[in-house]
């Protein structure tokens, strides 16, 4: 053979756990069911004809709605869970190390790649420092306030007496001032994690055309693979 090329180095390194590639993908069909059905609560379908004994298109809209919010809850509430016994990349999202110069140093230079100013991006086993941030404000806290809102409007249907009413509503609607208020703020958080979804899934896809290392594939697998060879100077 002529010429004098390089050959391909490819590393890998185990960074998302079964647990939590399993809750990913649950959790993101539980926010599509909630997200479809709670936009047909909030702008219901047109009535439909003949008698209404024979139709119950928006009690199962509701039952979905409510199905997919407690598989929300509860999955979450092990997400929780897991990052404190899981490994290290499963505390990302929970936990971005802010405090750290090199996290906003390197954060900049991310938003710099992403505007496509910056020529190469830098390699993280995990999430880079940008992505940890946008997750935890606008994933992780959207998604504590779309479980606490959405609850107190569950309790209120409930009524008083019951559990979901005295842990949820018996506060929280008050708080907001009414009933009303609660619906439209919950209403606007989905909004927040729809455009969330959007951005998630266009820079998922850009990274793994334009970056070193491997995204959709790893969340399926669990290992993230990089073209260059493992990064030895970046990541938390």
């Amino acid at each position: 053979m002529s010429g004098n090329t390089e050959p391909h180095k490819e590393e890998a390194v185990y960074v998302y756990e079964a647990p939590v590639r399993i809750w990913h993908w649950v959790n993101a069909f539980a926010i599509l069911v909630l997200c479809l059905t709670g936009y047909l609560i909030g702008s219901p379908l047109p009535s439909v004809p003949g008698d209404a004994s024979g139709y119950f298109l928006m009690g199962w809209i509701r039952y979905l709605h409510f199905s997919a919010g407690y598989i929300l809850a509860f999955g979450f509430l092990f997400r929780i869970y897991w990052a404190f016994v899981g490994n290290s990349h499963a505390r990302e999202i929970f936990v971005p190390p802010v405090w750290k110069r090199k996290f906003w140093e390197e954060m900049w230079h991310e938003i710099l790649w992403y505007l496509m100013i910056a020529r190469r991006p830098l390699a993280y086993e995990g999430h880079n420092p940008l992505a940890q941030l946008v997750m935890h404000v606008a994933f992780v806290w959207a998604i504590v306030f779309l479980i606490f809102t959405g609850f107190a409007l569950y309790g209120e249907g409930a009524g008083m007496g019951t559990w979901v009413h005295t842990l949820f509503s018996s506060w929280i609607i008050p708080l907001f001032g009414q009933s009303q208020d609660v619906h439209t703020w919950h209403h606007m958080a989905m909004w927040v994690v729809i455009c969330f979804v959007i951005i998630h899934i266009y820079v998922a896809v850009r990274e793994d055309i334009m970056s070193e290392q491997s995204i959709i594939s790893s969340m399926f697998s669990g290992w993230r693979t990089f073209r260059n060879g493992r990064p030895k100077d970046h990541g938390y």
